[in-house]
């Protein structure tokens, strides 16, 4: 059971890369998502081997500007913000996991209540320290919502670290994707600003 807890949030990980974000960076950024992830890939290896928005902050900046061309003002404003707001992998995850967890303890949840575990995990997301494991005191607040025992948390701590890893590497890749979707937006950026590879 914990196996395919793990697979299935791999899989929405990673199908919200792939499907949301390339959406966005092809059709509202108008970049190639490939070149997109080649010119950030030192901020994703980074996200992915500290498991810290934090941490990648500084990388995450760097390759903004160096990288993608971002204008500084733009990157040092957006960035520091989604470091620790956007959280698209923590509430992914976090969704997950109430869900699975309900289902072990067996807590029924109707179509209704897994909408709200949804929301909420939006919510607490946003409030989750960009540090390794931020969002597990957040989410057993929400198990305990549910009816879920919160020590429930301790079934799947055990795989957490990797989990950890990739869905930072997915708020990493959130936040560089917003940064380049507001400089796009604001008419100072554009995908022919991206300098050329050296």
């Amino acid at each position: 059971a914990v196996a395919a807890f793990v697979i299935t949030v791999l899989i929405a990980l990673a199908a919200h890369v792939g499907i949301t974000l390339f959406a966005i960076l092809r059709f509202n950024i108008g970049i190639s998502p490939m070149v997109f992830v080649s010119r950030v890939k030192a901020a994703l290896v980074t996200a992915f081997s500290t498991s810290s928005s934090s941490a990648t902050l500084p990388t995450g900046l760097e390759v903004s500007e160096t990288q993608l061309g971002i204008p500084r003002q733009i990157a040092g404003f957006v960035l520091p913000i989604g470091s620790t707001m956007c959280m698209n992998g923590t509430a992914i995850f976090e969704g997950i996991t109430v869900i699975f967890l309900a289902e072990i303890f067996n807590v029924d949840l109707t179509l209704a209540q897994m909408a709200i575990v949804m929301i909420m995990s939006v919510i607490t997301a946003i409030g989750a320290a960009g540090v390794p494991g931020g969002s597990i005191p957040l989410l057993v607040g929400i198990l305990t919502m549910f009816g879920v025992p919160g020590e429930g948390i301790a079934i799947v701590l055990g795989v957490d670290r990797i989990l950890d890893m990739s869905r930072t590497t997915v708020n990493v890749f959130s936040d560089l994707t917003a940064t380049a979707f507001v400089a796009k937006s604001e008419g100072i950026w554009s995908a022919a600003d991206v300098p050329a590879q050296k």
